[in-house]
C-alpha cells in the first residue's frame, strides 16, 4: 500500500481504515516507510493515523519533547480522536508516554518499541555529523541488526536532512531534551495495558531498558525479537505485527 499524506490546516498525516484509532508516532529520523507493514496489517481492522511530527519545522525554542507533546494534543483535538491505541518507536514512544500521562482518558492501550524515556545511547555524541555520507550510512546501519535493512533510500533521506543546519539544530535540541527527560518516577502512573516489543540486540535502548520499562509500568508485558535492533517493525514486520495483534486481541477480551 502506498501511503497517502493528507493536509488539513497545519497538519500533515496519514489516515487509513476505519474503527478504533491506532495512532503511530515515529522517531527522530522516522519516515512513513517505517510503518508500512503496520499500516498494511492493521488498517483492515483499525483506523490507522500517523501525524507527521514537526521535528524539522518547529520553532527552535519549542524543539523538545514538550513541544512535540503539545503538537500531538493539538492534532488529537483537531481530528477529534478518542479511545486511542498509541504505538511509538524510539522518540515516538517517549512522546506517546508523555501524551498518555497528561491525557489518560484519551488512551486505551500503548505499544512501545525501542522507546526512549529511561536511557538512550547517544550514538557517539556528535550525531548528526554533516557532510559525511559514509558516516551517516554507518550511523543508520547501527540502528539495525542486519545493516542491509539500511537501504540506500533510507540513508539518502537521513543524509539530505543532515545537510540542513536549521534541521540539525532542531534534531540536536530534541535529542538533548529526550536525554534530559527521564520518566522513571512517572511510569507507575501509566494505567493502560501496555505492550513492550524490543529488539534483543538493540544497541540504542538496550534490553535492560525494556526490562526497566516492564518493571515500572504496572500493566505491561514484554516481548523480545531476536536478531533485531532498534526498529522491530522494520526488521521483523511479520513477527512484530503478530505480537501486536495478539496483545490487542487479549487486552480486548480482558
Amino acid at each position: 500500500m502506498s501511503l497517502v499524506v493528507r493536509e488539513e490546516g497545519v497538519f500533515k498525516f496519514v489516515d487509513e481504515g476505519q474503527g478504533q484509532v491506532l495512532m503511530l508516532l515515529h522517531g527522530l529520523f522516522g519516515a512513513l516507510s517505517n510503518w508500512e507493514g503496520v499500516v498494511n496489517r492493521f488498517s483492515q481492522q483499525y483506523r490507522v493515523v500517523i501525524p507527521m511530527l514537526p521535528i524539522y519545522e518547529m520553532p527552535i525554542k519549542d524543539a523538545g519533547l514538550e513541544g512535540l507533546r503539545s503538537f500531538v494534543e493539538e492534532f488529537v483535538a483537531f481530528k477529534k480522536l478518542d479511545n486511542m491505541i498509541i504505538m511509538g518507536n524510539s522518540l515516538g514512544g517517549h512522546v506517546g508516554l508523555l501524551y498518555t500521562l497528561d491525557n489518560p482518558t484519551k488512551v486505551a492501550k500503548l505499544v512501545l518499541t525501542g522507546s526512549s524515556g529511561l536511557f538512550e545511547n547517544a550514538m557517539g555524541g556528535s550525531y548528526p555529523r554533516r557532510g559525511s555520507y559514509d558516516y551517516i550510512k554507518e550511523r543508520v546501519a547501527y540502528t539495525f541488526y542486519d545493516p542491509k535493512v539500511a537501504s540506500k533510500q533510507l540513508v539518502d533521506e537521513v543524509f539530505e536532512t543532515t545537510k540542513s543546519i536549521p534541521k540539525c539544530m532542531r534534531i540536536v535540541a530534541i535529542a538533548k531534551s529526550a536525554q534530559r527527560n527521564n520518566l522513571a518516577n512517572d511510569l507507575p502512573n501509566i494505567q493502560v495495558p501496555t505492550l513492550l516489543v524490543w529488539g534483543l540486540n538493540d544497541t540504542i535502548t538496550p534490553p535492560m531498558v525494556a526490562h526497566e520499562f516492564n518493571r515500572l509500568i504496572p500493566h505491561s508485558s514484554l516481548r523480545f525479537i531476536d536478531r533485531c535492533c532498534h526498529a522491530p517493525m522494520m526488521e521483523h514486520p511479520e513477527k512484530f505485527n503478530e505480537l501486536v495483534d495478539d496483545f490487542l486481541l487479549k487486552s480486548r477480551a480482558a
